[in-house]
């Protein structure tokens, strides 16, 4: 397939606008004679907190990504689930948090195991609603045929089956894959063109379903490290490479809303912009940036799992909201079943809670409570403003870290300053206790899936 170049692509989903314009009066009366809404989520890959133009990037422009703050909702206190890869993935898809399911570092080309089939995958639920279901993007949830996305609800993927630097001769990996569903296409895949093939697929796959619900989901491969971008973008951003590769993922979002409008769907589909985990800080100028927070990808602190997430729904999100309660990916499922009229699963536990109330109300959660996990352990817990950190001493990537237990005020320093574990000594036996009480709930756990 011919790679189109960027004014070859806007004139492609420029043609037709105004037809479309008209289809949009269609999709409303749609969405009021109860047709359940279309879903779409892009997943970023180690984008961090402070890389979009809406949270505070000096350098970077994102003129797409802040147009979808100021029509939808932009989160200020919103979680990944993991502070990497695959955990992460698991916990968007399930609902569940990642050592629920043993899955506890990232799956690699040597890997025999994935995200097993006895979980329940949004994406199956959503097709139990008669919705059409795509993964277009970096899948890393195993990559035997067992464990790939048509195994678990998506009627089509293409993309990645893991991470992009996931080649290394020494090792004995393959060169990367590029996927359509269970077959390979291209090896080594060509990464300079991926931001634009998924978008391009994206679109397609809009338009091939504009006439009943879909769920898209776009887990794209950048900026994870190694950094790679079309000609049209290379060198273009003040933000250096990486500057570059994130102002192609913000012209994606630009494209996916205007074939969004051009189908005459806007007004009856969800879309979420958000990241898997924070910037990988050791790469320097190829890593992102946390903004104001501390540390990044691999840590428990904020910079490592609080991430940018916006929210767009027009008619129904209200425009230009700025939503300080907490949320997280682990929302998705129970949130998604109830937009499709549905409800998630009860024979098992679930993490998340549906957040309708929250996104289109305005009204609080049940619960303020997000627990942070990372290689299996069990190292943080937020409850409202509070958040205990417990004492780790070891290294990330490489770096060596050590600290005592750790007590912040997230709402006065949601930089993580200010440590107030000895003025507070009973709040912190009162969440310890907490952490304690959960981690026994989750017991016993399954064996680490590698």
């Amino acid at each position: 397939m011919k790679t189109m170049n960027r004014r070859e692509a806007l004139g492609m989903l420029g043609a037709g606008v105004a037809g479309g314009m008209l289809m949009r009066g269609a999709a409303a009366r749609e969405a009021e004679n109860g047709r359940p809404p279309n879903i779409v989520v892009v997943f970023a890959d180690d984008l961090g907190y402070g890389d979009p133009g809406c949270y505070g990037a000096p350098l970077i422009n994102t003129p797409n990504l802040d147009r979808m703050a100021r029509e939808g909702v932009r989160f200020t206190d919103f979680y990944c689930s993991a502070a990497v890869c695959s955990p992460s993935r698991a916990g968007l898809l399930t609902g569940r948090y990642h050592v629920r399911m043993g899955i506890n570092t990232v799956f690699f080309p040597q890997s025999k195991d994935g995200l097993d089939v006895s979980e329940v995958c949004v994406a199956e639920l959503l097709k139990e609603h008669g919705y059409a279901t795509a993964c277009i993007g970096k899948w890393h949830l195993g990559h035997q045929p067992e464990f790939l996305p048509t195994r678990h609800g998506f009627d089509y993927y293409f993309g990645l089956p893991y991470s992009n630097d996931m080649d290394v001769e020494k090792r004995g990996d393959p060169p990367v894959p590029l996927m359509r569903n269970e077959e390979i296409i291209e090896q080594p895949a060509d990464q300079n063109t991926l931001t634009r093939r998924y978008t391009e697929e994206a679109i397609r796959f809009i338009g091939e379903h504009r006439d009943r619900p879909f769920f898209l989901y776009l887990p794209h491969t950048m900026p994870h490290v190694p950094l790679h971008v079309s000609e049209d973008f290379s060198g273009k951003s003040k933000g250096g490479l990486y500057g570059d590769v994130v102002e192609e993922l913000d012209w994606g979002i630009g494209e996916l809303r205007n074939a969004l409008q051009v189908n005459g769907v806007d007004d009856n589909t969800l879309m979420i912009f958000t990241s898997d985990n924070g910037p990988w800080l050791v790469k320097e100028e190829h890593g992102g940036s946390a903004g104001s927070l501390r540390e990044g990808k691999g840590t428990t602190f904020e910079g490592g799992m609080r991430v940018p997430c916006i929210m767009r729904w027009p008619g129904r999100i209200e425009a230009g909201r700025v939503e300080r309660r907490m949320a997280s990916t682990l929302d998705f499922l129970p949130t998604f079943a109830g937009l499709a009229g549905g409800a998630p699963p009860t024979d098992r536990a679930l993490d998340g809670e549906d957040i309708r109330p929250l996104l289109l109300d305005g009204t609080g959660r049940n619960r303020e409570e997000f627990h942070y996990f990372h290689q299996g352990q069990h190292q943080a817990f937020r409850s409202g403003k509070w958040k205990l950190k417990r004492p780790y001493k070891g290294r990330i990537y490489g770096k060596p870290v050590e600290h005592p237990a750790l007590l912040f005020d997230l709402e006065a320093d949601p930089g993580e300053q200010h440590n107030l574990a000895e003025a507070e000594p009973e709040r912190v036996a009162e969440m310890e206790a907490a952490m304690d009480a959960f981690w026994a709930s989750l017991q016993p756990l399954p064996a680490n899936k590698s």
